[in-house]
């Protein structure tokens, strides 16, 4: 059983900066009907500071693959859908109804459940956006005027409370903002803010967006340094995301200073926080769990709470950019060395201690035991994005590919009905994909990040025009005040082979910049924390623009084509894709003496459904052939390793007696579709490697 399990932020930055152009200053004006028709939203005046690379929108970007087509259409037809049934059918909707005095009885479930139905709004919005449906649109209306009778006269919005004030949800607090550190008052309405702006953004209704002015308007009366106002910080960092997407649109710069006094108020406060004795939350240091170990500025190591962590890292870093707070990014950038070179798994994946879902010591990276919440995964993605859009540097993106296609791909089937929370390098067996959870953080949030995806596909800054993931499909965009189609046609990730069909709507001089991901650059990691066992060696990636190939060197991880584009120019990207080993940091103990296999931006893992029982007696010598196997009818379409690995078994006396055995792995981010089972991503190099399977509690309700 967990308790205190925080529901995560997905912050959709594309969707933050790109679809900003909407506005609505005047918080008094009265909001339309829910019937009201879809309009254009107006135009607000556009941040004095703002990151230095903006996002092509992902309303501008649209798939057309094999592999994110069809997951983005299982998202719109399964997931979206799923989501708002599992909220009515689980009572957190009826919730609002008793907030609204429409239906008796008591409150049901977690204080933060209200988020639960924020992020599946949010990620209705951005469906709506994508795929106009009457039907949708209706419950989304309908969903806003029940909220709007939940929310209390002065704005204030949490239903736990208002449901029943002598008897909130546990850790709710007596009574308003008691308990901010434990009471997810503050973070509900965060998530809140972006469904409200997602929601406006998508419909031009301003209905649900006068709901959050209403709830902003009262945080900015109650909390401050001045007269009267309340001082300290919310345990979960999600109110300063959602203030600074809420200023976007608004225009209203105070939101963005009350998020800068969230942040801010962190690091002065210490104690005050203490747990029951068999809470499993009472072994974490209560202040470094909440990162409140020190000031902000101040912190240059990853500590507490993954998914709090690296939402705060997020808020700081568009804090920063609307802000104009350098100090700001100094201090992210710090934290991102610790995670990405000392605490960051393989796939992507963050957090290492299961029993408090924290980051662990410098190189404490257990496997079985592997926190590495969905959620936060999503959380390390965007984070990297918005370093990306402030440094311009490809080892951002890097890590966000690595992340999107492992870590953060594993946590929905393929079903799109069907969850991980976790999501373990390695498994005994008996871990199961999730229908839902009672902590339904992690459904909600793949269903509002996989919409966006979109939107991380190409970036500009002023005339250069970066491409930064490959996936098929074609964008339109605008690039020093002219028009641009881009076509893009490609098999990534089970092939490296990228076509570019450049289109400008006359003659343009601009800079085409091309990322080459550090795999195929003989990075296997931006830092140390990860390398490829046969060295630095570049995969012989090449670029050729209408067939004469691009001279010249990287910088900052892309090629860089400065020329003049005429409609119909075709950029060639090859990236060879050869099986890779990979092996961790000799600091790292539980992954001495093993190996992982990538191929591309692919992590790969052995089940026992294909390798039969006992997976944990495999070895792989370092000189066993690898092969790439098409299997067009297995998992939507993989591309498996095979190869042959010795089985070790002990004789009587003790002695190994390993015996050839083949093997076949399958892309990390698919296993358990097709049942639990023992699971392996870091496989024994040797005999003396070999080591038992830890059968883990992953229980999450």
């Amino acid at each position: 059983m967990k308790t205190n399990v925080p529901i995560v932020p997905a912050v959709v930055l594309s969707v933050i900066i790109v679809l900003s152009s909407a506005g609505c200053r005047d918080r008094s004006a009265a909001a339309p009907s829910a019937a009201a028709p879809v309009q254009a939203p107006a135009a607000s005046p556009a941040p004095a500071s703002d990151y230095p690379i903006r996002p092509v929108p992902f309303t501008d970007v649209r798939f057309t693959d094999a592999f994110w087509a069809p997951r983005l259409e299982t998202n719109r037809t399964v997931s979206v859908p799923y989501a708002l049934r599992m909220n009515e059918e689980t009572g957190r909707v009826d919730n609002f109804r008793k907030a609204a005095k429409l239906m008796a009885g008591a409150y049901k479930g977690k204080r933060y459940n209200d988020s639960d139905i924020y992020k599946s709004m949010e990620a209705a919005a951005y469906t709506l956006r994508l795929h106009p449906d009457a039907a949708l649109d209706r419950t989304l209306d309908d969903l806003i005027a029940l909220i709007a009778k939940a929310q209390e006269p002065d704005g204030y919005l949490y239903t736990t409370r208002t449901a029943d004030p002598a008897n909130p949800a546990p850790g709710a607090g007596p009574e308003r903002w008691s308990n901010l550190r434990v009471s997810h008052e503050l973070y509900n309405v965060g998530h809140m803010y972006e469904a409200a702006v997602a929601h406006f953004q998508a419909t031009g209704k301003r209905s649900f967006l006068a709901i959050a002015e209403k709830n902003a308007a009262l945080l900015l009366r109650t909390f401050g340094s001045g007269p009267g106002q309340r001082r300290g910080f919310p345990g979960h960092q999600e109110i300063e995301i959602g203030l600074a997407k809420l200023y976007r649109v608004t225009g209203e710069r105070a939101d963005l200073d009350l998020a800068k006094f969230f942040l801010d108020e962190r690091g002065h406060y210490y104690g005050g926080q203490t747990y029951a004795p068999d809470d499993p939350f009472a072994i974490y240091n209560p202040d470094e769990y909440l990162q409140n170990h020190k000031p902000v500025l101040e912190q240059d190591q990853a500590v507490g709470h993954a998914v709090r962590a690296m939402y705060m890292f997020s808020g700081m870093a568009d804090v920063a950019a609307l802000g104009g707070y350098p100090a700001y990014v100094a201090a992210i950038d710090r934290l991102w060395l610790d995670v990405a070179g000392r605490k960051q798994y393989l796939t992507g994946g963050v957090g290492a201690r299961s029993g408090s879902e924290s980051f662990g010591d410098a190189h404490e990276l257990p496997n079985a035991e592997a926190y590495t919440e969905t959620c936060a995964a999503i959380g390390n993605a965007l984070w990297n994005y918005r370093l990306f859009l402030l440094h311009g540097e490809a080892k951002y993106m890097d890590v966000f590919e690595r992340v999107l296609y492992n870590g953060l791909l594993s946590g929905v089937a393929l079903s799109g009905d069907r969850f991980f929370y976790q999501n373990p390098l390695e498994s005994a067996g008996g871990y199961a994909r999730s229908p839902w959870f009672e902590v339904a953080c992690c459904p909600p949030n793949m269903s509002r990040f996989l919409p966006s995806l979109p939107g991380y596909v190409y970036a500009t800054r002023d005339d250069v025009l970066f491409v930064n993931l490959f996936i098929g499909g074609d964008a339109t965009l605008s690039l020093g005040g002219r028009r641009l189609a881009l076509a893009q046609a490609t098999e990534y990730p089970w092939d490296g082979e990228i076509a570019l069909t450049v289109s400008p709507d006359r003659p343009a001089a601009f800079e085409l910049a091309v990322r080459i991901p550090g795999w195929a650059r003989g990075e296997a990691m931006p830092t140390d924390l990860y390398r490829f066992l046969d060295g630095p060696v570049a995969a012989g990636w090449a670029v050729a623009v209408n067939g004469e190939t691009v001279a010249g060197a990287l910088r900052d991880g892309y090629v860089r084509i400065r020329r003049t584009w005429t409609t119909g120019d075709k950029v060639a990207v090859s990236l060879p894709m050869p099986v890779r080993r990979v092996v961790a940091n000799e600091a790292v103990a539980e992954d001495r003496g093993r190996v992982a296999l990538q191929r591309g931006p692919l992590v790969y893992a052995i089940e026992g459904i294909d390798n039969g029982d006992r997976v944990f007696d495999l070895v792989l010598p370092d000189g066993a052939s690898l092969s790439v196997d098409p299997r067009p009818g297995l998992l939507n379409g993989v591309l498996v390793l095979t190869g042959q690995a010795e089985a070790v078994s002990r004789d009587a006396a003790g002695r190994t007696l390993p015996a050839p055995r083949p093997f076949l792995a399958v892309p990390y981010y698919a296993w358990a579709n097709r049942g639990p089972g023992q699971m392996l991503v870091w496989l024994p190099r040797t005999p003396a490697a070999v080591r038992p399977p830890k059968k883990i509690d992953m229980s999450v309700d």
